[in-house]
């Protein structure tokens, strides 16, 4: 029998991360149109599927695992940082663990696309915050559309490599810029989503050839062994490959004129989710191993680290398929001129060509590849082999 409770009172009960089936991620869609919320602040970006939110209608007693007509809680078969809580096979809760201090991408990124009508990713519902005695305020949650049969990159596109398929690589390159040019659309979030680069010397703070040359230094520090040896002794090529990233002439200030916009950040194959009815771009959270990165970057920056992974992808196949080495070295590079074709010509035929200064995408490479390597390095050490499988490709 279900018992009838004030559904706010999920709100006192939040002091810790809700563990899967106790309740609370169900109770919390409940509440999530409830006026007095504080300390919690929720906002609203599209209404709740009506099914959910009826089935919801009535709050149910904590300890129990589902809620109202079988709103089932189950958590994800995959390890993740922070914990998602799938309700009812509809919505899907991310609880930050721990919760983020702002300035947080995500909501404002959600509002916008929301506004700019950009459908290619899993429907922001509400991001929920809470304010602290000392007036911070911090991310707790995000609610999104659950996506049915989903599977990320690193599953389905190392399928495609082991079988030297390439044809999604245009429906990446046209996401990608579908992406892109919602981003470029102006919004009540993002009243002016375009800006342009102002010439910024190159060794200042904030310039891209000091954060890529950083990235070079503190993979070259971090990159012990004989991977460390081999990248020492490639440094001064690998530096050179940044030279775009700096004026050809003059003082080394960059590229002045160069559109910039709110990028995705991290986008990479393994935020790509192919799902029951395409393909949807997830986790708009920024680079985990950048901090403090003006959000306005060239277009080039997110398409260089969406084609790098795409070599990710064939190491994987190599290490974990036993696909043949030639084999991928072929399949990359075919998938890397179909996904950059594809991008331009969506981009064009959107109205937004002039995003893309293909100028700068090789340099950006290399330091996503340097940016890899420290990943690793602080994070996840049996990756290295990845970034140093595509860096020894390129740099025999």
């Amino acid at each position: 029998m279900i018992r009838l409770l004030n559904p706010c009172s999920i709100w006192d009960r939040l002091d810790t991360v809700p563990e899967v089936g106790d309740g609370r991620t169900a109770a919390l869609l409940t509440a999530l149109t409830c006026e007095d919320n504080a300390p919690f602040a929720v906002r609203h970006f599209r209404p709740l599927p009506g099914e959910i939110a009826g089935r919801l209608s009535i709050d149910t007693q904590s300890s129990s695992a589902a809620g109202p007509s079988g709103t089932v809680e189950r958590g994800f078969d995959v390890d993740q940082t922070n914990r998602s809580v799938v309700v009812g096979e509809r919505v899907v809760v991310k609880w930050l663990t721990p919760p983020a201090p702002f300035p947080q991408p995500a909501p404002d990124v959600f509002a916008h696309l929301t506004s700019a009508g950009f459908t290619a990713t899993a429907t922001p519902y509400a991001s929920v915050s809470r304010r602290g005695a000392d007036g911070t305020e911090v991310l707790v949650a995000l609610v999104t559309a659950y996506l049915p049969e989903a599977r990320d990159g690193w599953e389905w596109c190392v399928d495609e490599a082991a079988a030297g398929r390439t044809g999604f690589a245009a429906d990446l390159g046209v996401l990608a810029a579908g992406l892109h040019a919602a981003m470029a659309t102006p919004s009540p979030t993002f009243p002016d989503p375009v800006r342009h680069a102002v010439p910024v010397p190159a060794p200042a703070k904030g310039s891209w050839w000091l954060r890529a040359d950083e990235a070079l230094r503190e993979a070259l520090a971090l990159t012990g062994g004989e991977d460390g040896d081999w990248l020492a002794e490639r440094s001064g090529a690998l530096r050179a490959g940044l030279a775009p990233l700096a004026a050809p002439a003059g003082a080394g200030a960059e590229t002045a004129g160069t559109p910039l916009i709110r990028v995705h950040g991290d986008l990479h194959v393994g935020q790509v989710l192919r799902w029951r009815d395409g393909y949807a771009v997830i986790d708009f959270d920024g680079n985990p191993t950048v901090t403090g990165a003006d959000p306005f970057q060239p277009a080039a920056r997110d398409l260089a680290q969406l084609t790098t992974s795409l070599e990710h992808v064939g190491q994987v196949a190599i290490r974990r398929r036993d696909a043949p080495g030639p084999m991928i070295a072929e399949w990359a590079a075919t998938a890397r001129a179909v996904l950059q074709e594809a991008y331009l010509e969506r981009l064009t035929a959107l109205g937004h060509a002039a995003l893309l200064d293909r100028s700068l995408l090789g340099a950006f490479e290399i330091e996503q590849e340097c940016r890899e390597l420290v990943y690793a390095a602080r994070h996840l050490p049996r990756w290295r082999y990845a970034p140093m499988g595509v860096l020894r490709s390129q740099y025999p």
